[in-house]
């Protein structure tokens, strides 16, 4: 194109950026075009998934192009990261369909995958970020501010973030109050998130009273940035759906809940799918949102019960259950104190609690397990003998998770991992451990992939904390969730 033979690097990024997204553009109004075709159920939910998704990634595109010059290479590497992620989504949701649809948005789609996978590769290497030296990791440190500190709260959520996210619901000043009893602003959560302004720099604080909601679309969307949902309690506050791919639905579609605008926050709530094992996918909650902080939460399914779709994400102390593939995506994702239970699954089915779906590996994004527990519930515990649990399997190319400082329990099998399918992705994952104690901790039969490694410095398991991996220290202070910043335990 018109310039690159003589551009600096640079100059090379924007050029790529600005025609990656000039593509993305085109790419959404042709798709949308058609959207008063009549569709089945399953076809109309991967091109409604399409269009959501190519809209997000026009957005990230646009703030990366604006940030490129001069903005932080962590945002940058996020967003494009993110819009490769939600392209990823967009066609293994139209390779379950067949028809006009699938063959029209799908033609559209065709080269953007390599046009974002170019534009990070260039803005790696502009960036000029060094890996580790003598640290063979298939991704590229980005630069730190400063040295971390740890502290009792991540550094991404301000003063008054932390204050709310510790004080008790009945003190919280909330600007809507869902109450299905009528004595709140609104009766349902869906009228309090169309209530909320679009793209507040506040903070807006939704209070979600005691009570089990069961609605039909759940979702903060793009346009809703920094709202904050606090409930009375796990178990208290129960957010909850039966939609699953059984329903001819995509998985993406299935979410209880669902939540990509920018610095959304949960806190003492229960989200739930209750589809149940036999209907296989079924996401009780699913975030895109980055800077994104789920706590004190319960977040319970079966089979894909968290989908940490994309961006930068912080867990602490919440309570995940499930059974196959129940934490997948691809964020930048953190869970600290958390405790991850594997549940009786469906005969013959093997548990595992991560599919980690990293597709390039210039993607900063990764699962990182720190300082949680890896726990079996009671039925499982009672029949482990018929069923084997294991750590994570690779769902793409370059699938990241490590575990570190965390408790593993005697459900998880010997070999701690499972392949996806017989040699796929073995050389070029990268599961690591780290310092983990328990009776499912044990190294000495492990598998022997390439891709595996016990992770013996420090150095390289500080890349994976909440300081280094997403980058908390900058954006967790606001939110007042207390985060350990570095390894220390």
């Amino acid at each position: 194109f018109p310039g690159s033979l003589s551009a600096s690097e640079r100059d090379l990024v924007h050029i790529s950026v600005n025609m990656t997204l000039q593509r993305f553009d085109k790419a959404l109004y042709v798709s949308s075009a058609i959207s008063n075709l009549a569709m089945d159920a399953h076809v109309r939910s991967a091109y409604e998934d399409c269009l959501e998704l190519l809209e997000d990634s026009v957005d990230q595109l646009s703030r990366s192009l604006a940030s490129v010059a001069g903005g932080s290479t962590q945002d940058v590497l996020t967003w494009l990261s993110a819009a490769l992620t939600n392209h990823d989504t967009c066609t293994d949701g139209l390779a379950e369909v067949s028809g006009y649809v699938k063959d029209h948005v799908g033609e559209r789609l065709r080269d953007l995958s390599e046009l974002v996978s170019n534009c990070l590769a260039i803005y790696a290497a502009a960036a000029g970020d060094e890996d580790f030296s003598g640290i063979p990791i298939q991704n590229r440190r980005r630069l730190m501010e400063s040295d971390e500190e740890i502290s009792e709260f991540p550094a991404w959520l301000n003063r008054r973030d932390r204050r709310l996210l510790q004080m008790p619901a009945t003190g919280v000043q909330a600007d809507i109050v869902v109450s299905p009893d009528g004595n709140g602003t609104c009766k349902t959560i869906s009228e309090a998130i169309k209530k909320a302004p679009e793209y507040s720099t506040r903070r807006i604080i939704i209070y979600v009273k005691a009570g089990r909601y069961e609605e039909k679309v759940l979702k903060v969307g793009r346009k809703k940035t920094n709202l904050m949902f606090i409930g009375d309690g796990k178990g208290k506050t129960v957010i909850s759906g039966g939609k699953s791919v059984a329903d001819n639905l995509t998985t993406f579609h299935t979410a209880s809940f669902a939540a990509t605008g920018m610095g959304f926050i949960a806190r003492d709530i229960t989200f739930e799918n209750w589809a149940g094992p036999a209907k296989h996918q079924a996401v009780a909650l699913r975030v895109g949102a980055d800077h994104a902080v789920v706590y004190r939460c319960n977040i319970i399914g079966y089979q894909d019960t968290l989908y940490v779709h994309s961006q930068r994400q912080f867990f602490r102390e919440c309570d995940i259950y499930g059974t196959v593939d129940f934490i997948f995506g691809n964020a930048a994702v953190v869970f600290q104190n958390c405790s991850i239970y594997a549940r009786k699954p469906m005969p013959f089915q093997k548990n595992t609690v991560t599919a980690q779906n990293r597709k390039d590996p210039n993607q900063n994004t990764g699962i990182s397990i720190h300082a949680s527990r890896i726990l079996a519930t009671q039925d499982l515990q009672a029949s482990k003998a018929n069923f084997t649990s294991y750590l994570g399997r690779p769902w793409k190319l370059f699938s990241r998770t490590v575990i570190m400082q965390s408790f593993i329990g005697d459900h998880v099998h010997p070999r701690g991992w499972l392949e996806w399918n017989t040699t796929f992705a073995l050389d070029t994952l990268y599961y690591g451990e780290y310092m983990n104690s328990g009776p499912g901790s044990a190294l000495g039969q492990r598998v022997k992939w390439p891709g595996y490694r016990v992770i013996n410095s420090t150095a390289e398991a500080g890349k994976f904390t909440v300081g280094q991996f997403i980058f908390g220290s900058s954006w967790l202070p606001a939110t007042g969730v207390a985060f350990l910043a570095g390894l220390s335990v």
